[in-house]
């Protein structure tokens, strides 16, 4: 490897390949990052274009490197010979990538580096050299270069096109950071921890922030320095990203991010309308592989909502758009929707097969997520035990969103135990967890979860506070839920007629939502104060099948059936033919019948 400079080699012709280079240098001279790919037969001057591009170019510093077919086995071969002149900057990077990039280079002993950390070394390290003059980088013959080499080269070489190189770091370090959130627990040596400490180290935006910037900076900050530190940058991140105009480009991106500083905050009109917004966007631009993401998490907090019918019908066209694309998707809408309706022979085999999935794939998240679910099928059944141990799983790293979620169902399933010393630590960490932001939601979650550890007047009043707070979000099961523990704690008191009052509406609004397990530990809990309560049948609009709830419920909507037909990927006479055994079941003859037929949500919103 070596640096030259000295005058410019002499090519005949060429003026549109030269002016493609020139262009290049002139973006470099610019402080603009760029990467060009030249293509052609053996023989054709290839390398005498890179010999003309560094004779132009002997103002830069210049790094040059060459594939060697016998080097192909080497893993980092290629990007070793292009980064050894540059490696006394090497100290000056983040540890992690420090460490990563010694370790590829055979500096440090450690196991096989991460390579997404790799890449964002050799990003990094380029943008330091480059700050001080401009940096051209040439690999001649790059079909003989190692594939480890050809990957973090070509990772650079992406993020060369999207931004100056102050944005094009602080892009990679959140890309990192998304990666590393769902990696979990299977995250090794790139975990939150160490990207998010890098990330505090990005360069800062040139400019006013942009929306990922504020991002970034409170997604780091959360996991740095915690909750308190990073929560008005989160709240304000979740603001913009559910009511700013942002490039649909940069919000289809982060908004999965901004999702979980939403739910981090216990923001849930935040949450809402982020997921509406890219739901409608991926529709109108006919993006199927974004909506199907985007209509699963939907899903998933329509479940929460308690509208079990809407849910169905979101887990029904996310089905019907993943089979017409070949889209893969882990079926989170469905695991939620099946854990809390509360049928286990339903919900568990789809829980363990997301499980074994996420596992094989390397996706922590992807196995947290449903033992939180779990955790709530196993309270509803009163199986405190199997509870108690889902729970305890899904609070693990990375203590954000889904682990702060598990910390009530740990805490029931404790006290229903007996293990109030582990109900009084997770209470503590509950209370660390929703301080941050006094919404209803949170606060009500830490009143409930509270009541259930409190005696006497303190139980009482924490109930009571529970149930107003709640009352006010659009969370319907977790209200429910709060009406259960109260009226069961009202009988152990002694108290039944107090007690029957606030089991009858758990009751009640357990078998309207169709949380079939709870409804059945509060129908228990009503035998138990003398009450007698009916077992729920089912409503004619339940013995629809998830397809043609769907279909019911966009015809109620006002959609044709050619207009249903494009939505759900299905010809108009499957949705003709779908529609008339949805007649027949809900025993109508119109479509203007389906509004009193059908039961609506009677929310736009989250708000109750």
């Amino acid at each position: 490897m070596r640096t030259r400079s000295g005058p410019t080699p002499t090519l005949l012709d060429r003026q549109r390949e030269r002016a493609a280079l020139d262009g290049l240098l002139g973006d470099l001279r610019s402080g603009r990052g760029h990467a060009l790919v030249v293509r052609g037969e053996a023989g054709v001057g290839k390398s005498a274009l890179l010999e003309y591009a560094a004779g132009a170019a002997s103002e830069m510093r210049v790094a040059r490197a060459a594939g060697v077919e016998s080097e192909m086995e080497l893993a980092f071969a290629g990007l070793h010979l292009l980064c050894a002149p540059l490696l006394d900057r090497l100290e000056e990077l983040p540890v992690p990538q420090r460490d990563a990039l010694g370790v590829a280079f055979g500096l440090r002993e450690g196991g096989a580096p991460d390579r997404f950390m790799v890449g964002l070394a050799v990003l990094t390290l380029l943008s330091e050299v480059a700050e001080d003059r401009p940096l051209l980088c040439l690999v001649d013959d790059a079909q003989w270069l190692d594939r480890a080499s050809a990957q973090v080269l070509a990772f650079v070489a992406r993020r060369l096109l999207a931004e100056p190189d102050a944005a094009l770091a602080r892009q990679t370090y959140l890309d990192a950071w998304y990666a590393a959130l769902f990696a979990g627990q299977f995250a090794g040596a790139g975990d939150l921890q160490e990207i998010s400490r890098a990330a505090r180290s990005a360069p800062l935006p040139v400019g006013p922030p942009r929306p990922y910037d504020l991002l970034l900076d409170g997604l780091a900050v959360l996991v740095t320095e915690g909750r308190a530190e990073a929560a008005p940058l989160l709240r304000r991140s979740a603001r913009i990203f559910a009511e700013e105009e942002i490039d649909m480009a940069e919000r289809l991106r982060w908004s999965p991010l901004a999702v979980v500083a939403a739910a981090t905050v216990w923001d849930e009109e935040c949450w809402y309308a982020i997921q509406a917004r890219e739901v409608q966007s991926c529709r109108e631009a006919g993006l199927l592989a974004q909506l199907v993401i985007w209509v699963q998490a939907t899903a998933v907090f329509t479940t929460w909502r308690g509208d079990f019918a809407e849910a169905a019908s979101l887990v029904a066209e996310g089905e019907a758009i993943a089979a017409a694309t070949g889209t893969r998707h882990a079926p989170t809408g469905a695991v939620m929707l099946g854990g809390f309706r509360g049928a286990e022979t339903e919900a568990v085999p789809l829980i363990e097969a997301v499980i074994t999935d996420a596992r094989a794939a390397g996706q922590g998240v992807g196995v947290q997520f449903p033992k939180w679910v779990a955790a709530i099928l196993y309270n509803g059944l009163g199986r405190y035990e199997t509870a108690l141990a889902e729970a305890q799983a899904a609070e693990q790293a990375p203590e954000l969103h889904i682990s702060m979620w598990a910390l009530p169902e740990l805490i029931e399933a404790a006290s229903r135990t007996g293990q109030t010393r582990l109900a009084a630590d997770a209470l503590g960490r509950l209370a660390e967890a929703t301080s941050i932001a006094q919404t209803d939601w949170g606060q009500g979650i830490y009143a409930r979860s509270r009541a259930l550890l409190s005696s006497g007047e303190d139980a009482e009043r924490w109930y009571r506070e529970a149930a107003d707070r709640l009352s006010r979000t659009g969370f319907r099961p977790e209200l429910a839920r709060t009406h259960l523990l109260y009226g069961e704690w009202l009988r152990r008191e002694g108290r039944r007629t107090d007690a029957r009052a606030q089991l009858r509406t758990a009751h009640d609004m357990f078998a309207a939502i169709g949380m079939q397990a709870f409804a059945e530990r509060a129908r228990r809990e009503l035998v138990a104060t003398g009450e007698t309560a009916r077992r729920r049948t089912a409503g004619p609009h339940e013995q629809l099948t998830p397809q043609e709830a769907q279909i019911a419920r966009l015809a109620r909507a006002g959609l044709s059936n050619p207009e249903i037909a494009a939505q759900l990927f299905l010809s108009p006479r499957t949705v003709e033919y779908h529609l008339a055994k949805v007649f027949t079941k809900l025993d109508i003859t119109s479509r203007r019948q389906l509004r009193q037929a059908l039961p609506d949500s009677g929310r736009d919103g989250p708000m109750a």
